[in-house]
């Protein structure tokens, strides 16, 4: 007999997902993970990066409250206490997960694991069988070659930064470079993010990518478009930064967030026959499964949606088919999501450029207004929500929102698009007054079809 029914290669969200659930349905699981328990998302990523944006967002708390009658002295921010309180909150966070698995019967080992065949997972010494083995490696910030490139971070090393940098140049366009371009501009740090394309956040609504880089620029992120770094070299003042247009800039930091990529090299993958794509990622079928019939995968290293809900999702759908005779297919469509730059992005479905191309004829409904907060503070600060509408059936296909608040109307807004809500849905909704919300069931007349 096997040691293991299951054995995770992964302890991040989604490995831990899956094996927690296996586990509840009587599988003896064990799981493997050379760092943190948590993986990206508690240590790397979404957590530490929702500190550091809420950390961001007092600078103008504090200017907008004398709107509001309030005078705020002086104030001021320190980093270390910053980063020695969010340390000490991923330690907690840490203790969490391990004491779930050992409370599922999951046995935790700590290590690196690398699969010797299809059915034998290698830890330093020690050799583990299991009839079932889920790759479950997470991704990892990747780098381009160009010289100095060693004097750059990642986002990993961002947020244990031994001190807050005064001048930071960004480069990239995704989610994480604009995330961490307001982070550090919110934090007072001078910010110039570069991106090679001519919009940033590609993928996304172009209407909430046009608005999102305005509203950027306007607090004060100096955003470069069609632009990209070429060399860094070390300097006396810190980093020198030659950009594609010839324009040097000196920072003290700089920090390239062009991509992630699958976490896949060195764990043995190749050498049992699991086949992997030019980026590494791992070949799965719908129900997640490997071209090694009895070797599975979920999350970032399959390069599917790398999103932490999703690696979770993916997880549990894995354990209820192999162990509670409930086969289930992770469902891929129709994610909300969020992205936290200031003012924050929320959207469900599909793009109204999307939408033309899938639906024989749209309708396209759209608002834009100063929130209500901001009629006192005086803030130069924009909402944006947009409607797509499939004219066939009336559904409503895509929400998009930029504004406070974005993210969480994005996960109720998912709930009705995964309803199959229809726009005389919406309009037949009462609205919530005064709030920003009611303008997705007040929007009665579109702009464009």
């Amino acid at each position: 007999m096997a040691d293991f029914d299951l054995f995770v290669i992964g302890g991040g969200s989604g490995g831990v997902a899956c094996a927690r659930r296996a586990a509840s349905h009587g599988a003896r699981v064990g799981l493997v993970e050379e760092s943190r328990m948590g993986g990206t998302c508690v240590h790397r990523g979404c957590i530490p990066k929702k500190f550091l944006v809420y950390a961001s967002h007092f600078r103008h708390d504090f200017e907008d409250a004398a709107g509001y009658g309030w005078s705020v002295g002086e104030s001021r921010f320190d980093w270390p206490t910053m980063v020695a309180a969010k340390s000490k909150e991923l330690d907690r966070l840490e203790g969490i997960y391990r004491r779930l698995l050992k409370d599922s019967g999951v046995t935790a080992i700590d290590g690196r694991g690398a699969l010797l065949d299809a059915n034998t997972v290698a830890i330093g010494d020690d050799r583990y069988s299991a009839d079932t083995v889920l790759i479950a490696t997470g991704g990892w910030p990747s780098l381009p070659e160009l010289p100095g490139i060693e004097l750059a971070i990642t986002s990993n090393e961002a947020f244990d930064l031994p001190q807050l940098p005064e001048r930071i140049v960004i480069i990239g366009g995704g989610y994480i470079a604009c995330e961490f371009a307001c982070i550090f501009n919110g934090l007072g740090v001078e910010t110039v993010q570069l991106y090679r394309s001519d919009m940033i956040l590609r993928g996304f609504d172009m209407d909430i990518r046009e608005i999102c880089c305005d509203e950027m620029r306007k607090s004060g992120v100096d955003v470069r478009l069609n632009t990209n770094a070429v060399k860094l070299e070390k300097t006396t003042a810190g980093i020198a930064l030659t950009s594609s247009q010839g324009d040097v800039l000196e920072a003290d930091q700089v920090m390239f967030a062009t991509g992630r990529a699958p976490n896949t090299a060195g764990f043995g993958l190749k050498e049992v026959g699991v086949e992997v794509n030019h980026n590494g990622a791992v070949t799965v079928d719908s129900g997640s499964r490997s071209t090694v019939a009895n070797l599975y995968a979920v999350g970032d290293c399959t390069d599917r949606v790398n999103l932490t809900p999703v690696a979770i999702h993916e997880g549990r759908c894995l354990a209820e088919t192999l162990y509670n005779n409930n086969p289930q297919i992770p469902d891929h469509r129709d994610i909300p999501t969020a992205v936290f730059t200031q003012p924050e992005i929320g959207t469900v479905g599909m793009s109204e450029e999307d939408a033309r191309t899938h639906c024989a004829a749209v309708d396209i409904y759209k608002t834009r207004f100063r929130p209500l907060k901001h009629t006192l503070t005086g803030r130069d600060e924009t909402v944006f929500m947009k409607l797509v509408v499939d004219r066939a059936d009336d559904r409503v296909v895509g929400c998009h929102m930029i504004g406070t608040g974005a993210g969480e109307l994005s996960q109720l807004l998912g709930v009705a698009i995964k309803a199959g809500a229809t726009k005389a849905q919406f309009d037949e909704t009462v609205a919530v007054h005064p709030t920003s919300a009611e303008e997705f069931v007040t929007m009665y007349e579109p702009v464009t079809a």
